[in-house]
């Protein structure tokens, strides 16, 4: 059985996994596998699960909020802003949903915020204006 490496990095940490079989994920245009010796490729991961496996082991399952994916010479490179690695899908699908769960409740406080700065902003233009101040 021909096998090949993969690397993965993110912004804190970085890992190697030799002897894997096979990897699944998914990319804009939907899921895709590779295995040894796959030909060069380049590709945009998007925010999911993708997996792997080294020889015949069960899956590792990988969990990303995308990243870029190299492919060359049986070494796949993974380099994400950070990720979490699990053999137990129930578990890192469920971490997954907090995490963007989350991420989208920090979105809403960060557009509140800005639409606040903007009301200010406008609010002292509008009464620079009218006093015949320059607003800066």
């Amino acid at each position: 059985m021909k096998l090949f490496n993969l690397h993965l990095q993110d912004a804190e940490k970085s890992q190697r996994f030799e002897g894997l079989s096979s990897f699944v994920g998914e990319d804009e245009s939907g899921s895709f596998g590779i295995l040894a010796g796959h030909t060069r490729m380049m590709t945009s991961l998007v925010f999911g699960l993708a997996r792997f496996r080294i020889g015949d082991q069960s899956w590792q399952y990988l969990a990303l909020p995308g990243g870029l994916l190299y492919c060359l010479d049986n070494e796949l490179s993974i380099s994400t802003e950070r990720y979490m690695i699990s053999d137990d899908y129930e578990q890192l699908s469920t971490l997954l949903r907090q995490q963007l769960a989350a991420e989208q409740g920090e979105q809403r406080l960060a557009k509140k915020s800005l639409r606040q700065m903007e009301e200010e902003l406008f609010k002292r233009l509008w009464d620079s204006a009218r006093e015949g101040q320059s607003p800066l």
